[in-house]
């Protein structure tokens, strides 16, 4: 796949960014490539996932905007009705004679989030600016799509001998669509798997072979239910939901801390009320709990529950809560860091390379990376380092497009090491 055509595939994902289970024109541009490329092993929507797994899925009507925002931006018509109802993302396999079955996983959903407008914004500069008001790649999905796109091409071009399986992962970015895909039936027989990310503040020409100290996570919403009353005229006779928010927001931070390693919390967003004048009878927290562990995120989100129950008790209020996504922790593992350094170490355009690094943050690939170490396998979580203006989740973000190319390779070549040397 020529440059110039790579480029083309990550700036037309880049117009059109879209949040979790809302993957409608990323998913059809992806199969129409897919197609091109003379994948004819594929697997679309339900068909790549296990649908009772999905978490954070958006109301209907949500997802109805989305999907006619594709069909009106030109996605193909009969890959879209195979989505509908948010049934996004996909898996292609490719098989080359006898040969392990290797998986590579890749995210392809945007964020909420607007992009800027600023001159010295490539994207802006360019035209290739999110089309999707409120919705912009701020974290290199599309350049993940792309390479994923790339290496299977390369792969299939090769001497490769197995099977390689790519997963087209949606709804990363809220932790909800990695369970879904880690126990479809895809994945039940990959003996090696790679994830990758791009930049994680790596430059150009830096790839790191096996990232770990993943964050275990669990977002919550927590839903309080009051009783209104006049504020003024009848103050003791509502029940303050509000208060019971403010309560637990506060007490959710009071969380001891944990001998055993890092623990996290936060209130990222909460509301509630309708006036001044209103006892407020609803109020809300969106939030989360991470830990170095699976067993120490647990923990957390044991006794925020708890906290969640008891702030609204305190209050006479009720409180309803949501798991919105969950992800455990993983590790790379040492045989698959070996061969992808080693490979790495060769690979034009890399000028360093490290065995190791913490991301520091969540992922769900972890999902995936666990099950196939649970079946006995191996994974590692590939860091590809681009050059970024602006940090991640940010309106200026941006990635070298020079490192797509470096990351199609470094993968590709490992996928075929791995399936000629089987460590």
């Amino acid at each position: 796949m020529s440059t110039d055509h790579l480029i083309e595939i990550r700036r037309d994902l880049h117009r059109h960014p879209e949040p979790a289970w809302r993957e409608f024109y990323t998913t059809c541009r992806i199969v129409e490539e897919l197609e091109r490329i003379g994948v004819s092993d594929l697997y679309v929507g339900r068909e790549a996932i296990d649908t009772d797994e999905r978490l954070a899925v958006p109301e209907s009507s949500e997802l109805v905007e989305w999907f006619d925002r594709a069909r009106a931006a030109g996605a193909k018509e009969d890959v879209l009705e195979r989505l509908d109802g948010g049934y996004t993302g996909c898996v292609a396999v490719i098989e080359q004679g006898e040969g392990p079955t290797i998986g590579l996983r890749v995210d392809i959903d945007g964020l909420l989030r607007g992009e800027s407008e600023a001159d010295e914004h490539v994207p802006a500069a360019e035209g290739f600016r999110s089309e999707n008001e409120g919705a912009m790649h701020a974290c290199g999905h599309d350049a993940h799509a792309t390479i994923g796109l790339g290496v299977i091409e390369a792969v299939k071009e090769s001497d490769f001998e197995g099977t390689l399986k790519v997963f087209f992962q949606p709804g990363e970015e809220m932790i909800a669509g990695g369970k879904a895909m880690a126990k479809s039936e895809h994945l039940a027989d990959v003996e090696y798997l790679l994830a990758l990310h791009i930049g994680l503040d790596h430059p150009t020409g830096e790839v790191v072979a096996g990232i770990d100290d993943f964050l275990a996570v669990s977002h919550l919403h927590a839903e309080f239910s009051g009783e209104p009353a006049h504020a003024g005229a009848e103050p003791d006779a509502g029940e303050n939901a509000v208060q019971a928010m403010a309560t637990a927001v506060s007490n959710l931070y009071a969380i001891p801390r944990h001998h055993d390693g890092a623990t996290r919390v936060n209130a990222g967003q909460v509301g509630g009320g309708t006036a001044s004048n209103i006892i407020p009878e609803h109020a809300y927290i969106e939030g989360e709990v991470r830990g170095q562990t699976t067993e120490l995120m647990e923990y957390m989100r044991e006794r925020a529950d708890r906290v969640l129950e008891n702030a609204a008790a305190m209050h006479g209020c009720e409180v309803a809560v949501e798991t919105r996504g969950e992800a455990p922790s993983a590790r790379s593992d040492d045989a698959l860091v070996e061969v992808v350094g080693a490979v790495a170490r060769t690979t034009p355009g890399v000028g360093n390379v490290l065995d190791r690094d913490a991301l520091g943050g969540s992922e769900d690939a972890t999902y995936l990376m666990r099950e196939v170490q649970k079946n006995g396998g191996y994974a590692s979580y590939v860091g590809i380092g681009t050059d970024h203006p602006g940090g991640h989740h940010t309106a200026t973000f941006d990635v070298d497009e020079e490192s797509i190319g470096i990351g199609i390779d470094v993968i590709s070549r490992s996928i075929e090491e791995i399936a000629a040397t089987r460590p």
